[in-house]
């Protein structure tokens, strides 16, 4: 995990870090030592902290800027501005001036269909911003499917979502997933390449001429043979890639009946954006976010190898 971004127990179980803390070495204002700290982060963004007392010096919320001094414990809570934005498919795990990294559960669609306007994390986040600020946008950089959980990104200006999109394999560190399959695969590990093609039906299919290549490593986490949980770690970002590349090996994602599946064990795609790493065009500083493998992924194998023993 890359500086102050790491998993923390809370509650009894895994959850994305809120909380930063550092130790002040040298005297010098509160605002000051945090512009130094949060190179991201603008006077204004830091002062609705200290509105939202989300500050604190030594274990005191500040409500406005402060000498620090030489050991001082300074803290920013970042749960705290959850009162702010609140619901229950959609949480916000990081914000600044160019981005907000959200945690997005199976069944809320990324952004707007011809069917569905308002139930997106697209609106849900531009309502949010508008808020502070009704001229305030948000920009999609990229989207999960809708039952597919985890990590995404939306940009806050249109400079930073062209810079990212503009250069998205190289600042573009990490995509991680984790996925319950059916089966188990031939190899422990594997790198999957592909060359991928949409019909007129808008499904994806591996194809031997054309198409786009998609390229996938998979590692085998645990199997009982019934299911396995697999880490995916991407290197392109096709449409439906993951789905498309694991039933082309025989083991389609469990609840998947697009893509080959023959069961749905926790009635829902079982997918999930777990890791998301990126150069932050502001700062040059990776960025690197991680959530734990759900807790019905780990379930279904566990509870099918007691069935199994």
């Amino acid at each position: 995990m890359n500086q102050n971004h790491s998993a923390r127990k809370r509650n009894n179980r895994s959850d994305v870090l809120r909380i930063q803390r550092w130790t002040v070495n040298e005297a010098s204002s509160l605002l000051e030592f945090l512009l130094a700290k949060l190179a991201g982060q603008s006077k204004t963004s830091l002062k609705t902290l200290f509105r939202n007392r989300q500050v604190s010096v030594n274990g005191q919320a500040v409500c406005k800027d402060v000498p620090v001094h030489p050991a001082d414990r300074v803290e920013i809570d970042y749960d705290k501005r959850q009162v702010d934005f609140s619901h229950p498919l959609l949480k916000i795990v990081w914000e600044d001036d160019s981005f907000i990294v959200v945690e997005k559960s199976a069944g809320l669609l990324s952004m707007a269909t011809d069917k569905e306007k308002n139930r997106t994390a697209y609106h849900l986040l531009s309502e949010y911003v508008k808020k502070s600020n009704p001229g305030n946008r948000i920009f999609i950089l990229h989207r999960l499917d809708r039952e597919t959980s985890g990590l995404m990104m939306f940009a806050k200006n249109q400079t930073v979502q062209h810079e990212l999109q503009d250069n998205w394999n190289e600042m573009i560190t990490r995509r991680t997933y984790v996925a319950v399959v059916e089966g188990c695969p031939k190899k422990e590990t594997d790198l999957l390449t592909s060359y991928l093609a949409e019909n007129a039906g808008l499904k994806v299919y591996v194809t031997p001429v054309g198409g786009q290549q998609a390229i996938m490593r998979y590692s085998v986490l645990k199997s009982n043979g019934v299911y396995s949980l697999l880490k995916l770690e991407l290197e392109t970002g096709r449409k439906n890639q993951i789905r498309v590349q694991l039933e082309s090996i025989g083991c389609p994602v469990a609840g998947d009946p697009k893509y080959g599946a023959t069961t749905n064990p926790a009635r829902r795609l079982m997918l999930h954006a777990s890791g998301l790493g990126f150069i932050h065009p502001v700062t040059n500083r990776e960025m690197v976010f991680e959530t734990p493998v759900p807790a019905s992924f780990n379930g279904l194998v566990k509870n099918r190898e007691r069935e199994a023993r």
